[in-house]
């Protein structure tokens, strides 16, 4: 069974697509005339060319909305495409679901005729900037820190890539990890918390102390008082990265 068979099941309602980071991922990739997206889920951030989205969970691609792009259940490590199938190839918080990422990796330099995107973090920037993992859950950080890759070995798997910093808006739209940086509140939901991989994954168990430190910091009054700073910016930089390569 797919992991997302499990965690992926709120995934329609908890992870919308940004409008900001859209417009990021749609400039990376170019002018490309048609593109697959790999790890689709249910199809957030896919700009009108995609031809084709490959997924490993039916529970997202069911989730899917009507006029998207074709799916086809498969996994990463073996896309059921030719040989540069596609001008461009995109990869959008997926790749530390992968069990093989070398596979994975090989296979979309061999679909992309001309461009592959892949969005994902720095876990070192990730562990040292956001205040969640960093005061209240390292847990979680400890769990990412067996899947994260660093940026630059990842970059030479592309066989070269360029890093854009993805900043994430105070009010985004899609529930990912740091998605909630400025509404701290969030994260005591249960709701939200099952829609973020890293948070579902290490478990309600290993969350427990932490949120429960965190819940009575913002009763307090203590998470503003230390936080203030961040009630006053509009976006912030916790390490998301879109990694651009072009094919040789």
């Amino acid at each position: 069974m797919a992991i997302y068979d499990t965690l992926g099941t709120t995934y329609g309602r908890s992870r919308q697509p940004d409008p900001r980071i859209a417009a990021q991922i749609h400039a990376a990739l170019g002018n490309a005339t048609d593109v697959i997206n790999v790890g689709a889920g249910t199809g957030s951030y896919e700009p009108g060319q995609t031809v084709l989205a490959v997924e490993p969970s039916q529970v997202m691609i069911a989730q899917r909305p009507p006029g998207s792009a074709p799916a086809v259940c498969a996994v990463a490590e073996h896309l059921p495409v030719r040989d540069n199938a596609a001008d461009a190839v995109m990869a959008l918080l997926t790749i530390h679901h992968w069990t093989d990422l070398r596979a994975g990796i090989a296979e979309l330099r061999r679909v992309a005729r001309r461009r592959i995107v892949i969005l994902t973090w720095d876990q070192q920037i990730f562990r040292d900037q956001f205040w969640l993992v960093r005061e209240y859950l390292p847990q979680a950080a400890a769990f990412d820190d067996t899947r994260a890759l660093p940026m630059d070995r990842l970059a030479g798997m592309l066989g070269g890539a360029r890093q854009e910093p993805v900043p994430v808006p105070h009010d985004c739209t899609d529930g990912f990890a740091a998605a909630y940086w400025c509404r701290p509140h969030a994260y005591l939901d249960l709701r939200v918390r099952s829609g973020i991989s890293l948070l579902a994954q290490t478990g309600e168990a290993a969350l427990a102390p932490g949120l429960a430190a965190l819940t009575e910091d913002l009763a307090t009054g203590r998470w503003h008082t230390r936080h203030a700073d961040l009630l006053t910016r509009d976006t912030i930089d916790v390490g998301y990265r879109l990694l651009v390569a072009d094919s040789s």
